[in-house]
């Protein structure tokens, strides 16, 4: 049986736009992809809701991306592992420039190949912040303009990452789109999309 390792912010913890809670356990991407591999994978949920990729969260360790994912590759050996990580970087609190997108996953890839030198990496890169931030009464305070301008930077800069470092990438920009909740966060049928396409990857994946 392979492991593989889902590390992410609140995208890949299940976060449910409609009711600020968890889908259940098959109902958010993880879960689902679970089923589909049946005793072929093994899925380790990594995620956690605001985590950022490399910027220090004012919460602590736990939500800092670069800081927490060397425990996570300490704890257990992984065949893949799947780095889905970046929006919350964006919030107006931290500022950052796209230089320092480039700089953080290319950090955190650095990391894994490090510390986990045999493990292959699958890139994903963040959806493009939909207007609907600007609305949310959750968001909107911690997303502006200049944060949806800056998503749209991520496709480019993480296949580039993906290319320099010798990862898979998989781009789901034309399977999904975010909530019309939040702009952030995808609904119950944009799990199961996310877990399928995730799932037909991964015998092309291992066969490299």
């Amino acid at each position: 049986m392979k492991k593989i390792l889902c590390f992410g912010d609140s995208n890949t913890y299940g976060y449910n736009p409609e009711t600020g809670g968890r889908f259940g356990r098959q109902e958010r991407w993880c879960g689902i992809l679970q089923s589909l591999c049946g005793k072929e994978y093994a899925i380790t949920e990594a995620g956690c809701n605001n985590r950022t990729c490399f910027r220090d969260n004012f919460d602590g360790k736990k939500f800092t991306g670069y800081r927490i994912l060397p425990e996570f590759l300490a704890a257990d050996k992984y065949d893949l592992i799947i780095l889905w990580i970046g929006t919350n970087d964006l919030q107006r609190q931290y500022n950052v420039s796209i230089n320092e997108i480039q700089y953080g996953i290319e950090n955190l890839i650095e990391i894994v190949q490090t510390e986990s030198h045999d493990s292959k990496i699958l890139i994903i890169p963040p959806l493009k912040i939909g207007n609907k931030v600007l609305t949310s009464k959750i968001f909107s305070s911690l997303f502006n303009e200049n944060s949806i301008e800056k998503s749209k930077y991520f496709y480019e800069i993480y296949s580039t990452a993906a290319n320099k470092y010798n990862c898979e990438f998989l781009s789901l920009e034309n399977t999904i789109t975010p909530s019309n909740h939040d702009g952030l966060h995808f609904d119950k049928n944009g799990q199961k999309k996310i877990a399928d396409t995730i799932y037909k990857n991964l015998n092309r994946i291992f066969k490299q």
